[in-house]
């Protein structure tokens, strides 16, 4: 890295000009109904894909990231998608555990949620992959021969007789699609401050219920 792009890095703002107020004190006695606040709040923002959501996971080959969807959240878990002979897929299968990072920079807001995984029912899982758009059907269906990609051309062939398999039947769902909930031990939510004195708030549960803890910044 240049010294140029360092100080042109370092002088990118960090949070917009103006940030929410967050009030710990007076934060619901469970997480859910906070975040489906936050969340609300980033969609009426303008915040781009505000269900977008890091997932992390933890295999043999060591600690993996990617950027899924979130599909829900209730009373049983934050629900995410993905094929179960997909990477992250064979590793919340193997673990049994996994970590979801949101993050709305317009709002300088962050969310972690980490706990068990349990995955959904085949119906479940089909209900959420039919509701998928058709070119994104195809190419949850397009097989993968090896792992590697051999060219543009393999990948084309491969998407265009997918595409003729959900035409010919558009109620096909792979056998590997799987919808998986995340089981929160704790969530955390953090809100940016401009002194940098941020606000932590984690949600740590105990039996049945919810412990509310404050963390240094």
């Amino acid at each position: 890295m240049t010294d140029e792009l360092r100080a042109r890095l370092r002088a990118l703002p960090s949070f917009p000009a103006e940030l929410p107020v967050f009030d710990p004190d007076a934060a619901p006695a469970e997480p859910e109904p906070l975040f489906l606040e936050w969340l609300d709040a980033a969609v009426r923002a303008g915040v781009l894909a505000p269900h977008a959501a890091t997932l992390a996971t933890d295999d043999d080959g060591g600690p993996s990231a990617r950027v899924v969807i979130l599909k829900d959240v209730d009373g049983t878990g934050w629900a995410i998608a993905t094929p179960d002979d997909s990477r992250p897929g064979r590793a919340m299968a193997a673990s049994g555990v996994a970590a979801l990072g949101f993050f709305w920079p317009a709002l300088g807001r962050q969310v972690r949620v980490e706990g068990e995984v349990r995955r959904a029912d085949a119906a479940e899982a089909a209900a959420d992959f039919l509701a998928r758009p058709v070119e994104a059907r195809a190419t949850a269906l397009v097989g993968r021969p090896a792992p590697v990609l051999a060219g543009d051309a393999e990948y084309a062939a491969a998407r265009a007789a997918a595409r003729t398999r959900v035409e010919a039947d558009p109620g096909l769902v792979p056998a590997s699609w799987a919808l998986w909930r995340v089981v929160p031990s704790t969530v955390e939510f953090w809100q940016a401050a401009h002194d940098r004195a941020h606000l932590r708030l984690r949600y740590r549960r105990e039996g049945a219920s919810w412990m509310r803890e404050r963390l240094w910044p």
